[in-house]
């Protein structure tokens, strides 16, 4: 792969202990991102590339929970408490090589809107920030890996896409929850039709 550093990014999305295997929300396998995309997140370090890494950040009670006791409106989906704020299982997967991060991007910290995106909270309005980061250091290509494919991987690469990024998704690099059945598949078709490159 011939990557131009002086235009790109990686971006490593929700590499937490929640989403590993023995997490509140563990994703099947979703520790075997970690090796590929440290040895990639080394490459970019090395060429003074940016490497972001985000992270879900809950309050306690927060709205996506099951734990809350409502009801889930259409198209929501309400998940075990996960990545709360301060909490082991918050942090990164212990064998990330976290050196190489340029910066941390918190997402879902605000109690009554969850955030599957890097680049927006899940109210489609609220921006994070990242995309002006992006554009301030002259980013043009973006490299996503992480969890999960079928959510916070699948939209932060779609809005990447919209934002006028080039994205590529790091196919070894990412896992899916595949909740519901055959949603694994679904984001990467979708992410396909949408431009992103799946090398």
């Amino acid at each position: 792969m011939n990557i131009d550093f002086k235009k790109s990014a990686l971006l490593e999305i929700d590499v937490q202990n929640d989403f590993c295997p023995g997490g509140a929300l563990a994703v099947t396998d979703g520790s075997d991102v970690v090796k590929p995309l440290n040895e990639i997140a080394r490459g970019f370090n090395a060429a003074c590339a940016p490497v972001i890494a985000t992270q879900d950040w809950h309050p306690a009670g927060h709205c996506s929970f099951l734990s809350g006791g409502r009801t889930p409106a259409e198209g929501e989906v309400l998940w075990p408490d996960h990545c709360v704020q301060g909490t082991e299982g918050a942090e990164f997967h212990k064998d990330l090589d976290i050196k190489p991060i340029t910066l941390i991007v918190r997402k879902g910290f605000r109690p009554f809107v969850d955030s599957y995106s890097a680049f927006f909270e899940n109210d489609r309005k609220t921006a994070t920030g990242l995309g002006g980061f992006l554009k301030g250091l002259g980013v043009e290509t973006v490299y996503l890996g992480g969890l999960a494919t079928d959510y916070c991987v699948f939209f932060s690469a779609m809005d990447a896409v919209k934002l006028g990024l080039t994205v590529y998704l790091l196919r070894d690099a990412v896992r899916g929850v595949n909740f519901p059945e055959g949603s694994v598949e679904k984001a990467l078709t979708a992410m396909k039709n949408a431009g992103v490159l799946i090398v």
